[in-house]
């Protein structure tokens, strides 16, 4: 299995924290917040290589991360893939950029894990990868407990059996308090579909729009994330972040 890491966003709504500095390498309780990410990912069994999908602004300072991170752990094999882009103009979106990946890499073989770069997990991730290798393709998901705090995420309905049966990305009515995660497992045989996706001329940008597309299409998985989750989107959050991850 690989992995493969969003973080190619131009984070506007952080300016101007962001705009010389990728949100993923802001720091919160005194190291970036990518590097949270890689210290969870270090504990999945059976992890080949984690990839880092980044833009030309930055790739370079993911370079660095990157190679001090490496001599630290040598253990982490990471490679960072530049999608060319040098604005939120010109960008090509977290499935798009996923696509892009997958395309160039040739990792069609093997089954990815995928996360946004700017989510934080209490709960180990190797919960979440033992419960998913069960299924074709499974999404975290978090109980927010709000509807109106729903309007800013992807709102998932569940059967018995934890399968999604509905999906809506930032509805204006949200209908259930369960928000979709960017905590993505895809299996060999679903990876194909984000060419077909973005063939079809679908919208490449926010990553749930594929889930969105994909649970009409095939069956999808979810599972529950209990412990905090954190999705670094504004200044409120990052400074809660820091808060909460510096007693970590």
């Amino acid at each position: 299995m690989n992995a493969l890491i969003l973080a190619a966003g131009y984070a506007t709504r952080l300016y101007p924290l962001t705009l010389n500095k990728a949100k993923p390498l802001l720091e919160v309780g005194g190291k970036p917040i990518i590097e949270w990410v890689f210290d969870n990912l270090a504990s999945v069994p059976d992890l080949e290589m984690t990839y880092i999908v980044t833009n030309a602004k930055f790739a370079r300072d993911f370079q660095n991360w990157a190679k001090t991170y490496e001599d630290r752990y040598p253990q982490m094999k990471i490679k960072i893939i530049n999608d060319g882009s040098t604005s939120d103009e010109d960008k090509l979106g977290a499935i798009g950029d996923i696509n892009l990946v997958l395309t160039r890499e040739n990792l069609a073989n093997d089954d990815l894990l995928v996360i946004a770069g700017d989510n934080l997990f209490e709960q180990p991730l190797t919960e979440f990868v033992n419960t998913a290798k069960k299924s074709l393709a499974t999404v975290a998901v978090h109980d927010v407990g709000n509807l109106e705090a729903m309007k800013k995420y992807g709102t998932v309905a569940i059967d018995k059996d934890g399968v999604i049966t509905n999906f809506e990305e930032k509805p204006k009515e949200p209908k259930s308090t369960l928000a979709a995660v960017a905590l993505y497992y895809y299996s060999r045989e679903a990876l194909p579909l984000f060419t077909t996706y973005v063939a079809a001329g679908n919208n490449p940008d926010q990553p749930g729009l594929f889930l969105q597309w994909l649970y009409t299409r095939k069956p999808v998985g979810t599972f529950e994330i209990k412990g905090r989750w954190l999705d670094i989107g504004s200044k409120e959050t990052l400074d809660i972040a820091d808060k909460i991850f510096a007693k970590l």
